[in-house]
């Protein structure tokens, strides 16, 4: 199996083969910005530390820790605090694992079953960390004859394994601790944040988030940028991005969703939807 250097190239082909792709990443490859998309991710960090934001949530990272992101949710690397910071990231397509699963058997369970106190990342102990890197290493050694039942085996085998680890920790607090927020987590863009998600319909002009929360523009620029790695505007775009593709694909009309996305009018709405999706939302509704 290919195992690729460029998560967005594992992006690009999990999503054309509708299948699954792998890709094993260090410092080297510039980290992409707030981006979202319509696969599965399972982030499994190796060595190094960095800040992740997945959603409005804010994680620390260390070696071990295996993060599960659902499709449409956002996310980011921001700060860095090691000069190599090695991972291992699958792109998921969603489909496919549904059709792995069995009535008995729900392999969608860790990424779209999340409970209410579990948050995106588990931390896995040393010998659940060698299973894993065990699998990923059987993964990369297939070839020859039979090489594509061979990787859908090992690869079922491996989301199995991931939801026993997944169902251990569901009944543990597996989001950040206390102090880790403390270092990490700006309470003022936690509140910034959640406004957003709340009101991604309505208009969010800077001066009126600057406004509802009683500081200046620029200040809030420079500690939501601080925090995230990324500006308010390319935030809120990503969100209604996001929030469009569920529409579309839900049968709301290109104008319904513009509109319920709080796109001002049409022609940003298309320009927007077009740069991040890569198809115009009218073809994006035909194909889903």
């Amino acid at each position: 199996m290919k195992i690729f250097t460029s998560c967005r190239d594992a992006i690009d082909v999990c999503i054309e083969n509708k299948s699954f792709a792998l890709a094993h990443l260090y410092s080297d490859e510039k980290p992409m910005n707030m981006h979202i998309h319509n696969s599965y991710e399972l982030y499994f960090s190796i060595s190094g530390g960095r800040q992740f934001l997945i959603d409005n949530r804010f994680y620390s990272i260390q070696p071990g820790d295996l993060f599960f992101i659902n499709q449409y949710e956002s996310h980011h690397l921001t700060q860095i605090d090691s000069q190599i910071h090695e991972r291992i990231v699958f792109s998921i397509y969603p489909d496919y694992l549904k059709a792995l699963s069995s009535p008995a058997t729900d392999l969608d369970y860790c990424f779209s079953c999340r409970p209410a106190n579990v948050g995106h990342k588990i931390s896995l102990s040393e010998e659940e960390q060698k299973r894993f890197l065990y699998y990923v290493h059987k993964l990369s050694s297939i070839q020859g004859f039979g090489a594509d039942l061979l990787e859908k085996a090992v690869f079922l085998e491996l989301m199995v394994y991931l939801n026993h680890c997944f169902s251990r920790y569901a009944g543990q607090e597996t989001s950040i601790t206390e102090p880790e927020k403390q270092e990490v987590h700006h309470a003022q863009v936690d509140q910034i944040l959640a406004y957003i998600h709340q009101n991604i319909g309505q208009p969010l002009a800077l001066e009126t988030l600057a406004g509802h929360f009683f500081l200046s523009p620029s200040y809030l620029c420079r500690i939501f940028k601080s925090a995230t790695g990324t500006t308010i505007n390319k935030y809120i775009t990503a969100k209604r991005i996001a929030l469009a593709k569920s529409l579309l694909m839900e049968g709301h009309t290109v104008n319904e969703t513009a509109d319920l996305c709080g796109f001002n009018d049409y022609s940003n709405f298309l320009k927007a939807f077009t740069k991040a999706v890569g198809i115009s939302p009218k073809k994006y509704a035909r194909f889903t």
